[in-house]
């Protein structure tokens, strides 16, 4: 018979005790497998994808795209048996806009095509307006001095912005990738920002406004943003805090492809002057500057429990040079379908289940984080309201269209090993990594920040980050079908479970922070 000294012992109680207590989970494997049949043998998403993306067309917060889709989600949902499906206002948000024209094209040295998509909330041209080009760098629109030094060049000149590169980084990697086994065991904390790093940016931002008012002042007649960092034809264009009305008036501003910008600097170096011909024409939207999600529940049925929520959502709002299918399309589509399925196949959960869809995250989460101020408690004051401690979990998605492998725990140590069991009739879908590392940059952050358990899955990179990325190639044709079956099927089963299970979820406590995105 082996002897255990009373440290070796100790270690060994709390072992076996965390393991029965991981073993106490009850998990529904029937419901698991009615969700898992329903979905490969009746998938809604396709349709649902060709909704929120084809027919909505791209979902600028407050714009009208925005609205189609939030309106046929609404009234999908109420037909699909949904109760309390409406846009619920969470607080004031600003302007929305919309493109109307667009055209650009290079005249001289000859006529030429040139790619480009107009800045969100850009100001319009007076028609189409022809100019030539000049140069200036991204370093050097920060320097009021060098614009103030070449005020007389700048005059009468379309601003061709530019990062000072002049051709594409060598890349003979391939676009699109999935996560290895050993990847996954060592997740390291990903689109975390440090204060500093934050502080540093809001810095930037402002001498970057500050360029684009000098430019305005010394005539320049509108800017094109060509900063190299796309290819093979892709564009990236996010706008800056242009919704807000207070924001000062800019130059007409667009994004042209890295090519076309190489290409026009080529030419200017080599001595040949390059005029470029653009008009941009944009509505904008001010009747109402309240921010709306898309909200509707799934009543619980446990007259004890059905007062308690367990939330699941994504955003649904997206930029404007594509219809938004990576970013943040999939993640809606996926929660969608995942509350879909669940009302379809009658499954009566006992805590009620509340999805919600978010404006205004690609501005800094605003949408998520007025609900949760509204709704649960202000992380920066560390005021909660009773509602916070009816609320089990929420789960998100918002990282492209790639499978769910895992999930982001967020430090909450006790809900690992319980997540642990939950995947392990998803460990043939390639799904079963808990990491306890930290992922930020989308909705589930006011959650955890107010002390609520709030997670996002670990996904598939795919080509997210290389292609789809807020870019004019984030179409229906980049979402991976199999891929979002997959994760409807996962959530699906968590929120189901979440919604069952005798006690709420564990909880980390709750840390004052503050919310380092509003009010820019």
């Amino acid at each position: 018979m082996k002897k255990f000294t009373l440290p070796s012992l100790i270690v060994l109680l709390l072992f076996s005790s965390s393991a029965i207590y991981a073993q106490q989970e009850n998990i529904d494997t029937a419901a698991f497998r009615k969700i898992r049949n329903a979905e490969m043998s009746s998938s809604q998403i396709p349709v649902i994808a060709h909704y929120l993306t084809d027919v909505a067309g791209s979902r600028l917060t407050n714009s009208p795209g925005y609205t189609r889709a939030g309106k046929w989600a609404i009234e999908s949902m109420k037909k699909w048996g949904l109760v309390k499906a409406g846009f619920e206002p969470w607080g004031e948000y600003g302007r929305g806009w919309e493109q109307e024209e667009f055209n650009i094209s290079m005249k001289v040295p000859y006529q030429g095509y040139v790619v480009g998509y107009p800045l969100p909330w850009s100001s319009n041209t007076p028609g189409e307006v022809r100019a030539p080009v000049y140069e200036v760098t991204m370093f050097n629109l920060m320097d009021s001095a060098y614009l103030e030094k070449h005020k007389a060049d700048i005059k009468g000149k379309i601003i061709l912005l530019t990062s000072g590169s002049k051709k594409h980084e060598d890349d003979i990697k391939p676009f699109a990738e999935r996560l290895t086994d050993s990847a996954l065991m060592r997740m390291p904390d990903s689109y975390m920002m440090s204060r500093q790093e934050l502080d540093g940016g809001l810095k930037y931002f402002g001498l970057m406004d500050r360029g684009r008012l000098q430019l305005k002042e010394f005539g320049a007649v509108a800017v094109m943003d060509a900063d190299g960092s796309g290819r093979d034809g892709t564009v990236t264009v996010q706008g800056f805090f242009n919704y807000k009305a207070s924001r000062p008036v800019f130059l007409p501003e667009a994004v042209l492809s890295s090519e076309d910008g190489f290409k026009i600097e080529r030419l200017m170096a080599s001595g040949h002057p390059v005029e470029l011909a653009v008009n941009i024409k944009g509505k904008f939207y001010t009747d109402d500057t309240k921010g709306y999600n898309v909200v509707a529940e799934i009543p619980g049925t446990d007259p004890k429990l059905k007062a308690q929520v367990v939330m699941l959502g994504g955003h649904l709002d997206s930029w404007n040079a594509a219809t938004g299918a990576t970013d943040n399309g999939a993640g809606s589509i996926v929660m969608l379908e995942a509350v879909r399925l669940l009302d379809s196949l009658h499954l009566q959960p006992k805590r009620t289940i509340r999805i919600a869809l978010w404006s205004g995250e690609e501005e800094g989460v605003l949408g998520s984080y007025n609900y949760v101020k509204n709704h649960f408690g202000n992380a920066e004051t560390g005021v909660i309201k009773p509602e916070q401690a009816t609320i089990s979990a929420y789960f998100n998605l918002d990282n492209g269209t790639g499978k769910i492998r895992g999930i982001y725990a967020q430090g909450n140590t006790a809900v690992k090993p319980i997540f642990e069991q939950w995947f392990k009739p998803f460990n043939d879908l390639g799904a079963k990594t808990v990491s306890l590392s930290n992922t930020g940059s989308t909705d589930h952050l006011p959650f955890d920040w107010a002390g609520i358990p709030g997670f996002q899955f670990i996904q598939d990179p795919l080509d997210y980050e290389a292609k789809t990325h807020h870019t004019n190639m984030d179409t229906y044709d980049y979402l991976r079908m199999d891929d979002l079956k997959q994760a409807a099927i996962i959530v699906a089963s968590f929120v189901y479970q979440t919604a069952n299970r005798p006690d709420l979820l564990p909880r980390k406590k709750m840390v004052k922070e503050k919310f380092v995105f509003d009010g820019l």
